[in-house]
């Protein structure tokens, strides 16, 4: 349909251009001699049958080639916008895939640090559940080691007041206690606790 009104409009345009000045031409021959502007004699048939095979050449050495490539270049291009279409379908479903890998990046992100968080929260407790322990256990050893020195140094203070104490009984007995003597032995008994 779009051809053949390509070839309507072709033969049109031929037909003007050669029929033109040769009807021109007639009507300036035919004003010397008083006639229309086409006359209806034999030289009109040949002209038509010219024109009819000046049409038939051009349709052949150019109009059919020119279809022939017209065409060819509809095709590549047609095959060049499906080309582009396929290209453009397969480069968004490439974005698709990237923008799902990348979602699911994400996600394994956030599921890694989820639970680095929670294992650091495991370690810390951890630590101080250990650190909590290692505390009681120097505190508990500290009293322990406290109360040890405490009854040991009580059980010096009394021998050392049992010491004293017979101490001060031998020199008693054995000296005539006058009341200075008893004075001073204890005064010097009170100094020694003292020290």
């Amino acid at each position: 349909m779009h051809q053949g009104r390509r070839l309507w409009l072709g033969g049109l345009v031929c037909a003007v251009v050669v029929l033109g000045p040769e009807a021109l031409w007639a009507a300036s021959q035919e004003g010397d001699h008083g006639g229309g502007l086409i006359n209806l004699d034999k030289s009109l048939i040949v002209q038509f049958v010219n024109f009819l095979i000046l049409l038939a050449i051009l349709w052949r050495l150019f109009y059919r080639p020119f279809l022939a490539k017209m065409e060819e270049r509809t095709a590549a291009i047609k095959k060049a916008l499906e080309e582009a279409q396929a290209a453009r379908a397969a480069a968004a479903r490439q974005q698709e895939e990237n923008e799902a890998r990348l979602r699911q990046a994400h996600a394994e992100a956030a599921a890694i640090h989820q639970q680095a968080l929670k294992e650091a929260g495991e370690e810390q407790r951890r630590l101080v559940d250990a650190a909590r322990k290692e505390a009681q256990r120097l505190v508990e050893s500290a009293k322990a080691q406290t109360d040890a020195d405490i009854r040991r140094a009580r059980e010096e203070l009394r021998r050392e007041v049992a010491e004293l104490s017979t101490a001060v009984a031998e020199k008693l007995i054995r000296k005539s206690l006058r009341d200075d003597d008893h004075r001073r032995i204890v005064d010097d008994a009170i100094a020694r606790l003292a020290r």
